[in-house]
């Protein structure tokens, strides 16, 4: 399965963010997760926080998967953004982030948090998908693209 229709909502799904840096990013990230699926967004923030001071989530490509998990969370959800202008994100490459896709998962989710990392991380490393998204003209050509199943041909 490669759509994402199980982690996002058409409610976390955002472009056009304006922000100037990574932590603001984060905070922005945060309370627009909190506003969707009610959640505390300090909390939120605080957990996506202290993931980047182990290490920069931004993998390259001008791509970032900022996650954590959150106590209560019933399940594993997402959130999707697209930047109007890159941030720099300490990413592996050392290119600033224009896509983000932040992971939440329950504290004992541990094999279904990381098989969702891993499904984003494949799907966000395909050029031609992450050019697709960066060259959809609206939150819904966005939402679309994300939650449709692209299921390559094998022929």
């Amino acid at each position: 399965m490669t759509d994402f229709s199980d982690l996002l909502l058409p409610d976390t799904v955002i472009e056009g963010v304006a922000v100037a840096s990574k932590k603001a990013l984060l905070q922005h990230m945060g309370a627009a997760l909190a506003t969707a699926h009610g959640l505390d967004a300090k909390a939120v923030t605080d957990v996506l926080l202290a993931r980047e001071k182990l290490g920069s989530t931004g993998f390259g490509g001008g791509v970032a998967i900022p996650h954590g998990k959150i106590p209560g969370l019933p399940g594993v959800i997402g959130l999707f953004a697209r930047l109007t202008q890159p941030v720099d994100f300490a990413a592996i490459d050392d290119l600033p982030v224009d896509l983000v896709f932040v992971l939440l998962s329950p504290v004992d989710a541990g094999a279904a948090h990381l098989k969702a990392l891993a499904r984003i991380s494949r799907r966000l490393r395909d050029r031609a998908f992450v050019a697709k998204l960066r060259g959809a003209g609206s939150r819904d050509a966005l939402y679309a693209l994300l939650s449709s199943d692209e299921a390559r041909d094998a022929a």
